[in-house]
């Protein structure tokens, strides 16, 4: 079902605005392809639509494609959307994630202080804040069946040839910020790897009429 848009936090509208979608290749249209028809078809069918992030540590780009996917859906007024992200283990959401969603405009408050933090994670003031925290893609938090697996790393997707109760398993690979930790470019390419997620979120869910 779809409904009016929610209003975004104003730095993150803007941001949003700012997207390029045209500059996403029709090869890689072609890999985001599966996701579009998962979510038209359930919105179709008015049914509830579940798509689980899965990377193999669920500390840095499944927790941005989680975050964009709940913000694109909101965006575009598309409802009965919950996404989610686990991994093959459980480290912890890295600092820098949380650090880059904030300076992109996210309200960002930190629910736990413990090796693995509880964050609720803002795009709107009315909307329920995303709830990011390291976890199994098998945890209880986490839907047990009727949901996409979206698979954001290689190791996650060749590591994994079966996810329990996945109705469908796509896998929307992006390169791994973590190889510039402790570098100069460290701020600059979480950015950049965020933006690119946040581009072909909007892409996915431009597509649903």
């Amino acid at each position: 079902m779809i409904t009016t848009k929610t209003n975004m936090l104003p730095k993150i509208e803007n941001l949003i605005k700012e997207l390029d979608p045209d500059s996403i290749t029709s090869e890689r249209k072609i890999v985001l392809q599966p996701l579009v028809d998962f979510i038209k078809e359930k919105t179709t069918n008015d049914q509830e639509i579940r798509i689980n992030f899965i990377c193999t540590h669920n500390s840095r780009r499944s927790h941005l494609s989680q975050v964009w996917a709940q913000t694109m859906a909101n965006y575009y007024g598309i409802k009965n959307v919950y996404c989610y992200s686990g991994g093959t283990e459980a480290t912890a959401l890295f600092p820098m994630v949380a650090e880059t969603l904030k300076n992109q405009g996210f309200q960002i408050q930190k629910l736990s202080d413990t090796s693995n933090p509880v964050y609720a994670i803002k795009f709107s003031e009315n909307e329920h804040p995303v709830i990011g925290f390291s976890k199994s893609y098998e945890d209880s938090f986490n839907p047990t069946s009727q949901f996409a697996a979206v698979m954001t790393c290689s190791q996650a997707d060749g590591g994994c040839p079966f996810i329990a109760g996945a109705e469908k398993r796509v896998p929307i690979t992006f390169e791994d910020p973590k190889a510039f930790d402790n570098t100069p470019q460290q701020a600059e390419k979480y950015a950049e790897r965020s933006i690119q997620i946040a581009t072909e979120l909007f892409y996915i869910f431009s597509q649903i009429k």
